[in-house]
C-alpha cells in the first residue's frame, strides 16, 4: 500500500502524463505506427495488428508488473533521493523491488563524455581495500563538469596519464595533491601542474574535488546504505549525473521526459 502523498498523482493523471510523453496528441501503435487504435478493457488495441498494447509497451518500463501509482511512487523516491529503506515503507514493496527498480531507472541515464578544461582539480579515492577499486575524479573548477574513471587499487602513474589523455584538454591548469603518480605529469601530458602538499596543511587547490568525494560517500551511505564493488561504478555514475544534471531529477515527469523521448512511435 502506497502512503498517501500529494506528490503521487492519481492513476488517471499518471496515464495522462504517460500518454502525452509517449505519443503526444495522438496514440499510435508502437509496432506499426498506425493511429487506428481503440480502447478495450483498459488497454489499447491496434486494428491492423490485432494486438493489444499499453502506454509502456516498447519502453524500458514495459516489463514492470506494478500499478501506475506504485511505479510513479518509486520514480519519485528515486529522483528525490529517498533512501532505499524509506522507499520500501512509502511504496509498500520489498527491498528487492526497490533496488531492482532503482537500477532500472539508473540504466536510462545517458553516458556522458566530458573534456575538462580551464582549471581542473583531480584526486583519487579507494574502496574495498587492497583488492578493491580506485576512483579517479576530475572536476572543472567553478562548474558542474565532472569526469571519472575506475582504476586498480594500486594505482600507477600510467593510470593517471591515461585519465588525463582521455578527459583533460591540453594546456589545462591541473591541480592535484602531492601524490607520486602526479610527479612530473606535465612531461607526459601538456598541462600546467600545481599541487597541494596535504602534510603541510595545503588544501586550497583540491578543495572542490575533495568536497565531491565527501558528497559521494554521503550519497552512497544515505541512499543505498551498503555498496558492493560490482555495484559501485553504477552508483558513482548516478551520483555524478545528479551533480552535473540536477534538472533530470526534478521529478518523475522530468526524468521520463528525457528517458521516454527517444522511444519511437512509428
Amino acid at each position: 500500500m502506497i502512503f498517501q502523498l500529494n506528490q503521487i498523482p492519481s492513476d488517471a493523471q499518471i496515464r495522462k502524463h504517460l500518454r502525452r510523453l509517449r505519443f503526444g496528441k495522438h496514440v499510435r501503435c508502437p509496432r506499426c505506427g498506425t493511429r487506428r487504435v481503440y480502447v478495450s478493457e483498459g488497454r489499447y488495441r491496434c486494428i491492423p495488428c490485432r494486438r493489444p498494447f499499453s502506454l509502456l509497451t516498447g519502453t524500458f518500463l514495459e516489463r514492470m508488473r506494478l500499478s501506475y501509482r506504485t511505479l510513479w511512487a518509486l520514480l519519485w523516491c528515486w529522483t528525490q533521493q529517498i533512501p532505499v529503506r524509506q522507499s520500501v515503507v512509502l511504496c509498500g514493496v520489498s527491498d528487492t523491488t526497490v533496488r531492482v527498480s532503482f537500477a532500472l531507472f539508473r540504466s536510462q541515464l545517458p553516458e556522458e563524455f566530458t573534456l575538462l578544461e580551464g582549471r581542473v582539480q583531480l584526486d583519487e579515492a579507494f574502496f574495498g581495500g587492497k583488492r578493491g577499486l580506485g576512483l579517479m575524479l576530475g572536476k572543472q573548477v567553478g562548474t558542474r563538469k565532472l569526469a571519472h574513471a575506475f582504476v586498480p587499487a594500486d594505482v600507477q602513474r600510467g593510470h593517471a596519464f591515461r585519465f588525463l589523455a582521455q578527459n583533460i584538454r591540453p594546456k589545462t591548469r591541473l591541480q592535484t595533491d602531492g601524490g607520486g603518480i602526479y610527479k612530473n605529469i606535465h612531461h607526459w601530458w601538456p598541462v600546467e601542474h600545481r599541487r597541494d602538499i596535504h602534510a603541510k596543511w595545503e588544501f586550497a587547490l583540491t578543495s572542490e574535488v575533495e568536497g565531491m568525494f565527501g558528497n559521494l560517500r554521503t550519497f552512497l551511505r544515505r541512499m543505498y546504505h551498503h555498496v558492493t564493488l560490482p555495484n559501485l561504478p553504477a552508483y558513482v555514475g548516478e551520483c555524478c549525473a545528479r551533480f552535473s544534471h540536477p534538472e533530470t531529477f526534478d521529478s518523475p515527469l522530468s526524468f521520463l521526459g528525457i528517458s521516454l523521448s527517444s522511444v519511437p512511435t512509428s
